[in-house]
């Protein structure tokens, strides 16, 4: 037995004052109506309605139902309009995820930018290192960066790539003298970068002659976050992999030197991931809309910006 349903024809039963007029309404049949109330008071096991052949009306325990019934189906149209304005238009709390430095760099000024265009949605930046679990977690989108992703039933969407430069300061350099090629940095201070994809004691370049890979000698300094590695390689500790989105203020502001222009490191994808595509909530939809318009070609120009600072 369908409860709600047969709330609603007892309502309009007795709103239309007849099983016909209710019936006329629902655009349904008299006899579907009637059983309807017939079912309710069997579940009940209390007679709601007095009938004659001319007329209804409401028993005591009736009465009592009704306003019980007009208060449930009041809530619960006002839960499907919430939940269908959900779906049309972007509010509420909007919990995202993303990797420490790269939120730090784009997401948060892309939230500013967003929040602009949709000030009803309240956002929950969260930024750490590790990728968590949506569903356990109750985030909405995960900003990952990744050499590619496990098969996890969510739903991605490639947004671009980043990759790691070789930098030094300018102290560190006149005093230790310039590397040419990567394999002289087996003769320089090297600061290892911990993550969960790269190994830190191997450093893997693709360059003109492919891939080239050494392995480091016993750490002086490790840490696992790359703005981080940013300061110590600027305060002149020794070189350092540094993603782009880390190291380009530093190259900006002449702090860090970019070391071997002609090779990069440790490319990974950004992606986009969420639970679901179907019934996206707006919050959700818009905000991958907005990321998918934005942060491709803020990758691109930081990209193309870094050419300026390839030392010569």
């Amino acid at each position: 037995m369908d409860t709600l349903q047969n709330m609603r024809v007892f309502v309009r039963v007795v709103e239309a004052g007849s099983f016909t007029g209710a019936a006329q309404h629902l655009n349904t049949t008299t006899a579907y109506a009637s059983r309807a109330v017939s079912d309710l008071e069997a579940h009940l096991r209390t007679r709601l309605l007095n009938r004659t052949t001319r007329r209804i009306a409401l028993t005591e325990a009736g009465e009592r139902y009704l306003q019980r019934c007009e208060q449930i189906l009041a809530y619960v149209d006002q839960a499907e309009a919430e939940a269908s304005d959900a779906h049309a238009r972007p509010s509420g709390k909007l919990k995202v995820h993303a990797m420490t430095s790269f939120g730090q760099h784009y997401v948060v000024p892309a939230v500013g930018r967003y929040q602009e265009r949709y000030p009803e949605v309240h956002i929950e930046l969260t930024l750490a290192q590790r990728m968590p679990d949506l569903l356990d977690e109750g985030f909405d989108v995960s900003l990952t960066l990744a050499t590619s992703l496990p098969d996890s039933g969510l739903v991605s969407q490639r947004l671009g790539s980043a990759f790691s430069i070789v930098c030094a300061s300018p102290a560190y350099l006149e005093k230790h003298g310039v590397p040419q090629t990567p394999a002289d940095l087996a003769a320089h201070t090297c600061l290892q970068m911990v993550t969960p994809v790269f190994p830190s004691d191997k450093w893997a370049f693709d360059g003109p002659n492919g891939e080239e890979t050494i392995t480091l000698g016993p750490a002086t300094f490790q840490v696992n976050v790359a703005e981080a590695m940013a300061v110590g390689v600027a305060s002149g500790m020794g070189v350092g992999l540094i993603p782009i989105y880390s190291a380009i203020s530093g190259l900006r502001n002449g702090s860090l030197v970019w070391l071997l222009p002609e090779y990069t490191s440790q490319e990974m994808n950004l992606y986009a991931l969420y639970p679901s595509r179907q019934y996206l909530d707006a919050k959700i939809r818009t905000w991958i809309e907005h990321l998918r318009d934005e942060l491709p070609a803020t990758l691109a120009a930081d990209q193309e910006e870094l050419r300026q600072f390839a030392r010569t």
